[in-house]
């Protein structure tokens, strides 16, 4: 897949997943995810994808410091309604790294690796999204804020030339690259940014 070179350098999530290391998917269990992954989860880069990323990301080190995350072991609460404005893709990039899922995840092997019922939506919660681990029930509350990270005011602009069907094709292609540089400004220069993500409540 040919994709910008800052996908690469965006910080990867390494997480240890019991399930696999049980099934024999990995020796150890551990699985890295990196932005690629979201990228093709969700069929496209946009600020959305990345700052679900992110957030899932610091959920995760917020709730495991100075340890490995456990997949499948962390349930997830949102705020919204799964159909509500990009509610469903930053739920699927969260599903993605976690293992949480609603009704249609994994029942579970006996007793164990079950991540169905994990994922909740419309929940009545602190923040947009509520992360708690399963085994001493640590949790933390986390909202986004991508208005830190505004967009060229050229986009808008092009965008609107794009979508009334007028658009040149340099137009097109000034767009994407204008897009994609506020993702990368997003994964590169705000990864570990407090205002970007933002704790709410643990």
């Amino acid at each position: 897949m040919n994709h910008p070179a800052f996908f690469d350098h965006a910080p990867a999530i390494t997480v240890h997943d019991g399930l696999a290391e049980f099934l024999g998917a990995c020796d150890d269990g551990m699985i890295t995810y990196h932005y690629i992954d979201a990228v093709r989860l969700a069929g496209h880069s946009c600020p959305t994808v990345a700052g679900a990323y992110l957030l899932t990301r610091r959920a995760l080190a917020l709730l495991y410091p100075g340890q490995t995350p456990e997949r499948g072991a962390v349930q997830v609460r949102f705020g919204a309604a799964l159909d509500e404005g990009v509610t469903g893709v930053i739920g699927s990039v969260v599903s993605l790294i976690t293992g949480a899922a609603g009704l249609g995840g994994f029942k579970g092997i006996g007793h164990n690796f079950r991540r169905q019922n994990l994922l909740y939506f419309s929940s009545a919660i602190e923040g947009e999204v509520r992360f708690e681990r399963l085994d001493n029930g640590a949790s933390v509350a986390l909202s986004t804020r991508m208005n830190k990270v505004p967009a060229d005011p050229r986009s808008s602009a092009l965008l609107r030339t794009i979508l009334e069907g007028v658009a040149a094709p340099d137009d097109r292609i000034e767009f994407a690259a204008l897009w994609q540089e506020r993702v990368k400004r997003i994964l590169i220069d705000h990864a570990d940014d407090p205002e970007l993500i933002v704790k709410i409540s643990a």
